[in-house]
């Protein structure tokens, strides 16, 4: 099923090829199978957005593009459950918002709503989802950490400054107000939904400049969360297939040698089951001591899956995923840049 009005935006943002394939990869939530022409909505922009925000994940990881395509290539699809990005909560951000507070001012008026605080304690972070109001189980949700630096030393406290006081708001004063009117009117004239969404696809990414090579070093002995945000920025860290049975999942990857985490994360309330690929390695740039730049190879991206139980609630009488997440899981499912971390 397409949507026309999603379909113009990718179309316009991504070109036709790109388009098809997401369209041709990905689920496509029922609520959208109504739509108007030349209004779009809030829940028709945030698909849009999850669509292309898949999509580049998929550049950045080699490992999410052969398993997606194995996935079309054997007649299945991709049920987008869910895409996770780190932030730092610190003060000295430069004209970026601290912390989370850069994509709820993106999300909200996109109809994407607090669904659970999850405390991230070993890793001195805390982690929070975002579900679409108007189609929680099919539009993706979002995972969104902050890390909080003030339960590091000073050294890296200085050095999370040196990294992020340089980032750049990527939002416009046209796409804030354009946002404004998004959150109080919940659709858009398709002209300036086609203005806004590069705008906010591109908030997800890197905002501030290169970091120095002994910066990344300090923040890499005590985080390598933060050592990541720094080469990634606010990039999606990872994206995930939700399927049936992510057991038999990992065991078949694992047979085809593909780079598994060993053991598959259970939440404590035996409902929720994630594993991932280990983190695509790529190349970034520092600056050095000399003022040269000089490459290093870091954990990038990668792509994660989860299993969700359902159960039948008897005030709707119907059937109800699971959407919450765990702390448990998450901080489990974080290792899969941590270990690749040099």
């Amino acid at each position: 099923m397409r949507n026309a009005n999603v379909e113009l935006l990718l179309t316009d943002l991504l070109g036709r090829e790109e388009s098809d394939f997401l369209f041709s990869t990905l689920n496509f939530p029922s609520v959208l199978e109504d739509f108007e022409e030349g209004t779009v909505t809030r829940a028709e922009i945030a698909q849009a957005m999850n669509m292309a925000l898949f999509n580049d994940l998929l550049k950045r990881s080699e490992n999410g593009r052969v398993y997606t395509n194995d996935a079309i290539g054997s007649g299945g699809s991709v049920f987008f459950d869910h895409g996770a990005l780190r932030t730092v909560r610190w003060a000295d951000n430069g004209a970026l918002p601290p912390g989370e507070a850069a994509f709820t001012r993106i999300l909200r008026p996109l109809g994407f709503k607090l669904n659970g605080r999850y405390p991230l304690d070993k890793l001195s972070m805390t982690g929070r989802a975002y579900a679409h109001e108007d189609a929680p189980d099919e539009i993706a949700q979002f995972f969104v950490s902050e890390l909080h630096p003030e339960r590091f030393s000073k050294e890296f406290q200085q050095a999370v400054t040196n990294v992020v006081s340089s980032s750049k708001d990527p939002l416009t004063p046209l796409a804030v107000s354009q946002l404004s009117e998004l959150e109080r009117d919940g659709s858009l004239p398709v002209k300036s939904a086609m203005e806004l969404l590069p705008i906010i696809v591109g908030a997800f990414s890197r905002q501030h400049e290169l970091p120095n090579e002994a910066d990344y070093e300090t923040l890499l002995r005590e985080s390598a969360e933060m050592a990541w945000i720094s080469t990634e920025g606010n990039a999606f860290n990872h994206a995930t297939d939700r399927v049936d049975d992510v057991f038999k999942l990992s065991d078949d990857e694992k047979a085809k040698g593909r780079p598994m985490k060993p053991e598959v994360e259970r939440s404590r309330s035996g409902r929720v089951f994630q594993t991932a690929y280990r983190a695509d390695t790529v190349q970034r740039q520092f600056k050095a001591a000399d003022g040269k730049l000089v490459t290093r190879e870091v954990p990038g991206s990668f792509y994660e899956f989860i299993t969700r139980k359902r159960t039948f609630d008897q005030a709707s009488r119907r059937w109800q995923t699971d959407l919450r997440f765990d702390a448990g899981n998450a901080t489990g499912i974080f290792k899969m840049t941590a270990n690749a971390a040099k």
